[in-house]
């Protein structure tokens, strides 16, 4: 009787570790259709993305000034004519010069501006600093036809008309803002015992900004200078009032000089834009690594 028992008991014991166990699916993991899934979607995302830049530099192997209107046709044809006349016939590198000018220099004066901006806001409690945040706010509601007048006539009586600083100034009150903004909510996630630790050190509250916070803010002066950057080298309306000789024209005024009242030369225009492409593909690989962290690290605090 007894024996019975203890045969039965071993065997329920057994049963168990005699079965074999299902996989249990980790925290996180993803199963075999949605990793499909996933990388199918993003993989059509990536198609859309790049299917533009693709088309333009297709389009800019065309020869001809209407072969837009017949695609199928540049294959026969396929030349690199238009990239040797834009930049033997035209003022390209004069356009490269002017642009490259004007957008280091609204990135550099930008940025400075809007991390020590950002910076006060941040650490230090004056009267009136939330009004200040939100009247810069305020100065991005107001559209480009409203500030052309007021701004030309302030750059006017400084002298500053046809000038690549008067420019820069007028990208600088476009950028600064949200710039602002964006270092400000960035400074606000990095912790306030390093300003304390620097004053114990000895260090005065530019010194401790300059020495310890700047080199914590990679990321975000990272983001902040892709933005200035941008903004100025892809602006139009601006450039095209403020800039009168042809030889300071940026690449967005220069992209111009193909289109006239009866005619239109847009292969030479995409070979143009394929290698305006370039400076701006450059400066961004140069600040990738920091854009992502910067992008999202502003967002964890007020």
């Amino acid at each position: 009787m007894s024996t019975t028992t203890v045969q039965k008991s071993a065997t329920a014991d057994q049963a168990p570790a005699t079965a074999a166990p299902g996989r249990t699916r980790r925290r996180g993991e993803r199963s075999l259709l949605g990793t499909l899934a996933s990388h199918g979607l993003l993989t059509v995302a990536s198609l859309i993305a790049l299917f533009p830049v693709a088309w333009l530099v297709f389009l800019s192997l065309g020869p001809d000034k209407d072969d837009y209107l017949h695609p199928g046709r540049i294959w026969s044809k396929m030349t690199f004519d238009n990239y040797s006349f834009v930049l033997q016939e035209t003022n390209f590198f004069d356009w490269l010069k002017s642009s490259l000018v004007v957008s280091l220099g609204t990135t550099v004066i930008g940025v400075l501006i809007a991390a020590t901006t950002g910076y006060a806001v941040s650490r230090m409690r004056f009267p009136g600093y939330k009004k200040f945040m939100w009247a810069l706010l305020v100065t991005q509601m107001f559209p480009v036809a409203v500030l052309m007048v007021p701004m030309y006539q302030i750059l006017s009586e400084l002298q500053l008309i046809d000038t690549y600083l008067g420019l820069i100034l007028v990208y600088c009150s476009t950028a600064v803002p949200y710039c602002a903004w964006l270092m400000k909510g960035y400074f606000d996630t990095i912790p306030l015992e390093i300003d304390e630790a620097g004053r114990v050190d000895g260090l005065s509250p530019f010194g401790t900004f300059l020495r310890l916070i700047l080199p914590l803010s990679r990321p975000g002066l990272a983001v902040a200078a892709f933005y200035s950057f941008i903004t100025a080298f892809g602006e139009v309306a601006f450039a095209t009032t403020f800039l009168l000789d042809d030889e300071k024209y940026t690449f967005a005024v220069g992209l111009q000089s193909f289109v006239s009242e009866h005619d239109a030369q847009r292969n030479l225009m995409a070979a143009t834009a394929v290698l305006i492409a370039i400076p701006v593909s450059a400066f961004f690989y140069l600040v990738q690594k920091n854009l992502v962290t910067g992008l999202t690290a502003g967002g964890t605090k007020g």
